[in-house]
């Protein structure tokens, strides 16, 4: 199997769009037809339906994009039988032909990390994630552990460098002996994606930065040669294609922009409200998502 990365580039490349939609089946504002007659206290048929909904997103953008992303918080709120419908998701996605980005920002030190990664990272993982997002504010040796792995087992880690939301800044924008904390950490990214890149010129070792703040992406694309960047906040964060110019190298690579709701719950947008019934919701996704590439095109 070829490197993260190089899949990475080969599927952008062969879809001719940076686009990765996320994959966040938030409960209440799925489809009619996924939640009526279900209560909101049956974590078993709320498992069932989420799961449904996100092959169904998949069934449509498969053919359009390269990967997708679950966010695990949406599963893991469901219990046991939450879980299944991730892993069942993961699976079918695969089976689709694309690759999964898993989005559980997860870290700690020591074994434990190893663990997360273990379970998390490549192909023979329990879990069996192409990539995940780690958080790096236990200091580079907790880093360590999710690079062996995903080295070995030919995956991607995306180290959180500069996030999307508002209150990042509180902690990734204090500085540190004359230098930002988000831009020490981009250094030491860098320095991993470098020892680790492969065939198209990025490594292992990727990150976030979030499109909500146009001049630090532009910034940390610099500082990153090596570094794949996986940018949320387009879409129903505020972010349009002009913030994420940046984002990419003179191929047009180096970069995967996330969409999440304005994507699978275009069904709920204003805009096409009046244009798609309830039971038309994945028309409105192939819209939404076929936008979403011509604005980033």
């Amino acid at each position: 199997m070829s490197s993260f990365s190089d899949r990475l580039a080969q599927l952008v490349e062969k879809r001719g769009t940076p686009v990765l939609v996320g994959l966040d089946p938030r409960w209440e504002r799925l489809p009619q037809d996924f939640i009526r007659d279900i209560e909101s206290g049956d974590p078993v048929a709320q498992a069932i339906a989420v799961q449904r909904f996100c092959h169904g997103v998949i069934d449509v953008v498969a053919p359009l994009v390269a990967a997708v992303k679950p966010q695990l918080a949406f599963f893991e709120q469901l219990g046991p039988a939450g879980m299944q419908a991730l892993a069942d998701v993961i699976r079918y996605a695969h089976q689709q032909g694309l690759l999964v980005i898993l989005d559980g920002k997860r870290n700690d030190i020591g074994s434990t990390a190893a663990g997360y990664a273990d379970a998390y990272l490549g192909a023979t993982s329990a879990w069996g994630g192409d990539a995940l997002t780690v958080s790096p504010y236990l200091g580079e040796d907790s880093l360590q552990p999710f690079v062996d792995v995903a080295v070995q087992r030919d995956a991607g880690i995306f180290v959180l460098v500069k996030t999307s939301n508002p209150g990042g800044g509180d902690f990734q924008d204090l500085v540190a002996d004359g230098e930002t904390v988000y831009r020490r950490v981009a250094h030491r990214v860098e320095a991993l994606a470098a020892k680790t890149a492969s065939d198209c010129g990025y490594g292992a070792v990727g990150a976030v930065v979030g499109a909500t703040y146009p001049e630090q992406l532009a910034e940390l694309r610099k500082l990153m040669p090596h570094a794949w960047l996986l940018v949320p906040g387009f879409g129903a964060q505020g972010a349009a294609a002009a913030d994420v110019v940046d984002a990419f190298d003179e191929k047009g690579l180096g970069a995967v922009i996330n969409a999440s709701r304005s994507i699978i719950f275009a069904h709920n947008r204003p805009e096409f409200r009046d244009r798609f019934r309830h039971d038309q919701w994945q028309q409105a996704v192939e819209l939404a998502t076929r936008e979403m590439i011509e604005q980033l095109s």
